[in-house]
């Protein structure tokens, strides 16, 4: 798996990476100011975007290969590691998140993927998330493992969440940032006008580095 690893211009002890959505590049969050943005705001904050594409993605290779090749690493190099993810990049975070606690010390979400309609519908239809009681074949689903996990008491890091109040998939996320305000009261969620693009991602990414969060004492 390429990745492109971006150091801070000072010694710095926590690394966030940061995972594409579909048919995104480490390109992309280039030229959307993402770096640009570090250097400026926090500037003992080490980078790395994966690059991973969207076969990787679906047929549920990418996230070993997070897992091996960048989270188990970084383990060993720095103190703290965040996951960042943008849409698809977003929901392999939250579910990286939940299989390996210990490698994942907070997580930064844009406009993740909350899963497809049948998923987020099975769960409405069993009258939400306090209600729903996954069956054995949902939870060898990803997607039903995420909400069976934000449903679950098991520990969860730092989160901060931020989406477009117009984003195509708007319903399913403000369902996953009320299930994870509930699962963890501290959490940050915030939206703002627009889709599901890069102006709103840029935008909530220099939010997030001026709240200081992944370099904030004991997380």
């Amino acid at each position: 798996m390429n990745a492109v690893r971006l150091p801070a211009a000072r010694d710095a002890d926590t690394l966030l990476v940061l995972l594409p959505g579909a048919y995104m590049t480490p390109q992309h969050f280039v030229d959307a100011g993402f770096v640009a943005a570090r250097d400026e705001r926090n500037p003992t904050l080490d980078l790395a975007i994966a690059g991973l594409d969207l076969a990787s993605i679906t047929d549920g290779s990418a996230l070993p290969m997070v897992h091996d090749e960048i989270l188990l690493p970084a383990r060993r190099d720095y103190r703290r590691v965040w996951l960042g993810g943008i849409s698809l990049g977003g929901f392999l975070a939250l579910l990286a998140a939940a299989r390996h606690p210990d490698l994942v010390d907070g997580l930064c979400l844009f406009a993740p993927y909350p899963g497809s309609r049948l998923t987020t519908g099975a769960i409405a239809a069993a009258g939400g998330l306090a209600a729903w009681r996954p069956t054995a074949e949902q939870l060898a689903d990803p997607e039903f493992e995420l909400w069976a996990w934000l449903q679950s008491d098991a520990a969860k890091p730092p989160i901060h969440l931020d989406y477009g109040t117009d984003d195509r998939f708007v319903d399913g996320m403000a369902a996953l940032a009320t299930a994870i305000a509930a699962a963890l009261p501290q959490a940050r969620v915030g939206t703002r006008p627009g889709g599901h693009d890069w102006p709103v991602w840029s935008a909530a990414w220099n939010d997030f580095l001026a709240s200081s969060l992944p370099l904030a004492e004991g997380h």
